[in-house]
C-alpha cells in the first residue's frame, strides 16, 4: 500500500514532466496548450492538467496519451519489485525508474532526452549507489559501476562525434550514464547483457516499422526507450 501510494504521488509529476519537455529540440519548454495558448498549469509546480492530459479549454492533448504514464510507472514498480540486490541498490534502481517513465516517453514522442532529467537521474543513482557502498558492500561494485557508467556514456557519444546523425545522440550519452552505472553495479556482464538487449529491441522494432512501412531505412528511431527497456530487462534476469 505504501508503494502504491508513493506511486500515485509521483504521477502528476511525470505527466508534468513530460508534458513540459516532449516539445522538439531546441524549443522553449512547453507553458501551455499548442491548441489555443491558454495555461496549463505546466509553468507552476502543481498542473492543472489532470489524468487525460487534455487542455481544459480546448480539449487538445498536451503531452503523454491518457494513461501512459501510469502504466510505464506500473511496469516500472514491477521492475523494481523484482529486482535483487543490497537495498541501497534497489534504492538507486527505484530512483532511475522514476525519470526513467517520463524520459521514455519523451524520446519516443520527440527523439529528446532532456538535460533537466538524464543529469539528476544519473547523479542520483551515482549517489545512491555510493550510500550502498558505505552501508556495507564495500567500494568495489560502486568503482565498478562509476566506471561501466563514464565507460558506457563515453562510447555513445563517440559514435556521436564520429557518425554524426547516424550514431547515438548525446541525450542518449547522458542518459547511459545512470543505466551504465546501475548496470556496472551488478558486473561486467550485465551491463554487456543490457546493452545488448538494448540494441536487439531496437534492431526488431526497426525491422517490423520497415516491413510495415511505417518508417523508411533512412529513418532515425529514438534509442532513449530501448536503452531504458533493456536495462530493466537485465536487472530483471540478473540474479
Amino acid at each position: 500500500m505504501v508503494r502504491l501510494l508513493a506511486a500515485l504521488a509521483v504521477v502528476p509529476a511525470m505527466r508534468l514532466a513530460v508534458a513540459r519537455y516532449a516539445v522538439p529540440p531546441g524549443s522553449a519548454d512547453r507553458a501551455g496548450c499548442d491548441g489555443c495558448g491558454a495555461p496549463t498549469g505546466l509553468d507552476r509546480p502543481l498542473p492543472a492538467l489532470g489524468p487525460a492530459a487534455r487542455c481544459p479549454v480546448c480539449r487538445t492533448r498536451v503531452g503523454a496519451a491518457p494513461g501512459a504514464v501510469e502504466l510505464a510507472l506500473a511496469t516500472a514498480m514491477w521492475v523494481f519489485a523484482l529486482t535483487g540486490g543490497p537495498a541501497g541498490a534497489r534504492l538507486a534502481v527505484a530512483w532511475w525508474l522514476a525519470w526513467a517513465v517520463p524520459l521514455a516517453l519523451v524520446d519516443a514522442a520527440v527523439h529528446r532526452l532532456p538535460d533537466r532529467l538524464t543529469y539528476p537521474a544519473a547523479a542520483g543513482v551515482w549517489a545512491l549507489l555510493g550510500m550502498a557502498a558505505l552501508a556495507g558492500a564495500g567500494p568495489a561494485p560502486w568503482l565498478r559501476a562509476t566506471a561501466a557508467g563514464l565507460v558506457l556514456g563515453a562510447g555513445f557519444a563517440a559514435t556521436t562525434l564520429l557518425l554524426g546523425r547516424r550514431g547515438f545522440g548525446l541525450g542518449d550519452a547522458k542518459l547511459a550514464l545512470g543505466a551504465g552505472a546501475l548496470l556496472g553495479w551488478y558486473g561486467w556482464p550485465v551491463l554487456v547483457f543490457g546493452l545488448a538487449l538494448a540494441v536487439t529491441l531496437s534492431a526488431v522494432v526497426g525491422l517490423g516499422l520497415l516491413a510495415a512501412r511505417r518508417v523508411r531505412w533512412s529513418s532515425h528511431l529514438p534509442f532513449g526507450p530501448f536503452l531504458i527497456l533493456g536495462t530493466a530487462l537485465a536487472l530483471l534476469l540478473t540474479p
